[in-house]
């Protein structure tokens, strides 16, 4: 019998917000917590003194758990990693490599460290080395994915491991969230659709972007590179997908997308920037509080589960 979720990490709700780069901030976080979720600070590059700031910021709003996602990649990983245990950071996810080098110094502070996965494999070795939970992470998420879908990766990783499992990756609605857990899954975590809340400080423009968006919307840029990462299309994805098509280098791609992260969340740049949402962008309509956000995700979970019919 597996962990239930919202005990493991003492939430009301078994929802998770995504600890998305420039827009999991403490606002949003603090946010999703006070409202019964799980609220993520994202690490992303940032050095260890910001996300200090940004946890101790969280606190003053909320005395409800909240975690921090860090990004292995990051040159302040080593630092971060020894800020969330000073602070008594409840949660952990991982992203972009492997934790097993911090988990001991994480288990000793009392954190629960749960890795977003895109393989069984993967899925399995974070369990051997103490994992609490996974995130499986399907192609459906916005920013950097894998390749199996949420559809086919959650069961495979719930047959594989008995940790919890979080699914994430194009959930958006209530039929997600219950879809999830016929798939096996614990939890979910939800990212795009929290990029468009009140509490977001996500520029306005990049909101609207997601609100407007289509099915046909979505790309993925970087498959050449070996980091593929999906956005909404505009003239950046436009020129970087041709250039991907001619064969530019690593370096000529990296160039164009230097900073365009923030660009558009910040600058509210929709046309160079790079705007980063899952396939669920075409599912989301309209902006929401957090409390509102979750409350009808839940509640359309819950009719679905029970057999109602709320899509006719």
């Amino acid at each position: 019998m597996r962990t239930d979720v919202t005990k493991l990490l003492e939430i009301e709700y078994p929802i998770l917000q995504g600890g998305m780069a420039w827009v999991a901030e403490h606002h949003l976080a603090a946010a999703v917590s006070e409202a019964g979720g799980l609220g993520l600070i994202g690490a992303a590059s940032a050095p260890g003194e910001w996300v200090r700031e940004q946890i101790r910021k969280v606190k003053e709003r909320t005395e409800k758990p909240f975690g921090v996602n860090i990004m292995l990649m990051s040159p302040y990983a080593d630092e971060v990693a020894k800020v969330v245990a000073e602070e008594g950071v409840k949660v952990v996810t991982t992203g972009a490599g492997n934790p097993e080098k911090y988990m001991k110094l994480w288990k000793d502070a009392g954190i629960k460290v749960i890795p977003v996965v895109a393989s069984v494999a993967l899925a399995k070795r974070m369990e051997r080395c103490g994992a609490d939970a996974v995130v499986a992470e399907g192609s459906e998420a916005g920013g950097h994915i894998g390749e199996n879908t949420t559809m086919v990766l959650v069961p495979q990783i719930a047959d594989a491991v008995s940790i919890p499992v979080i699914a994430a990756g194009g959930i958006a609605d209530g039929r997600g969230v219950a879809a999830s857990l016929m798939l096996g899954a614990s939890a979910v975590q939800v990212g795009t659709h929290f990029v468009v809340t009140k509490e977001s400080v996500v520029h306005e423009n990049y909101k609207k972007c997601i609100i407007k968006a289509k099915d046909i919307d979505s790309k993925v840029t970087g498959r050449s590179t070996g980091h593929p990462i999906r956005v909404l299309r505009n003239q950046m994805t436009k020129e970087y997908l041709r250039l991907e098509k001619e064969g530019a280098s690593f370096e000529e791609l990296e160039k164009l997308t230097l900073g365009a992260l923030r660009k558009a969340v910040v600058e509210g740049d929709v046309v160079n920037g790079s705007l980063m949402a899952g396939l669920s962008a075409g599912l989301v309509k309209e902006e929401f509080s957090c409390r509102e956000l979750i409350q009808k995700l839940m509640s359309e979970a819950e009719a679905c589960l029970k057999g109602a019919k709320l899509y006719e």
